[in-house]
């Protein structure tokens, strides 16, 4: 526990799955832990359960992120816990919430799809980018339907995160003379509750046959990318994509 020891993590999204998984790494890694949740509140009660089992430190605080008023709260509580720096910023919220075509779209959707998506992490890293110390890395979820659209109904969702892909390009230009590095993940098919709920069985076979590895991601395989990308081993690169599909798809 000495990667991280005496750093400040913040993870959004951070109770379930991918967050789950990213914020017990950290946590592991030694540094303390903002485990961000809106809806999973048992999720991130027992996050930080688990982590403090192991003589690690977190706390769960509930913010909608993709509100600015969220945003405000999250920080705020940030700060009130473990100070006025942080090292360590992961913007892992984001959803699907319903697989719809073109002709199903209205406003309130599109609406809460690119707001959780994308809104959420210009914001945050607004937010907290003023409190992050130099050296310090930003991880945003970008995923695999930014490169190829998506699946059928998820044109909204691959939209969303590709406008995190060119986002986090940007960030890493604008924040890199800051001494902060900004990099993003792109997932392809994790074994998580986002597929249990949106993806047929079926499809999921279709997909884990075609890719090279022969099966699905483990969100502890993105969790472990996500501390490189937080270390000092990585502290030369920035503004990088990183594939983590099993080979499914490569630059």
């Amino acid at each position: 526990m000495s990667k991280f020891k005496g750093k400040v993590a913040v993870v959004t999204g951070g109770g379930r799955d991918i967050g789950r998984a990213i914020s017990i790494k950290l946590a592991k890694e030694g540094a303390k832990v903002v485990v961000n949740y809106n809806s999973s509140r048992a999720g991130a009660k027992e996050t930080v359960k688990e982590i403090e089992s192991f003589g690690g430190e977190a706390i769960a605080v509930k913010a909608d992120v993709s509100s600015l008023k969220g945003i405000k709260s999250l920080k705020a509580k940030t700060v009130k816990a473990f100070g006025k720096q942080v090292h360590i910023l992961v913007n892992n919220a984001g959803g699907l919430f319903a697989r719809k075509t073109l002709k199903e779209f209205d406003e309130s959707f599109y609406d809460l799809v690119m707001n959780v998506n994308f809104k959420s992490i210009v914001f945050v890293m607004q937010a907290f980018e003023p409190l992050m110390a130099k050296s310090s890395s930003i991880i945003n979820l970008s995923s695999l339907a930014a490169r190829d659209g998506g699946g059928g109904g998820s044109s909204l969702y691959a939209s969303s995160k590709g406008a995190v892909t060119t986002f986090t390009r940007a960030m890493a230009k604008e924040l890199g003379p800051k001494g902060i590095r900004v990099n993003a993940l792109c997932p392809g098919m994790i074994a998580t509750k986002f597929h249990d709920d949106f993806t047929k069985d079926e499809i999921r076979t279709i997909v884990a046959g075609k890719t090279p590895v022969r099966r699905e991601g483990r969100a502890d395989e993105v969790a472990d990318l996500v501390v490189y990308l937080a270390s000092d081993n990585s502290s030369f690169i920035t503004g990088a994509n990183f594939d983590i599909n099993g080979g499914l798809a490569f630059s």
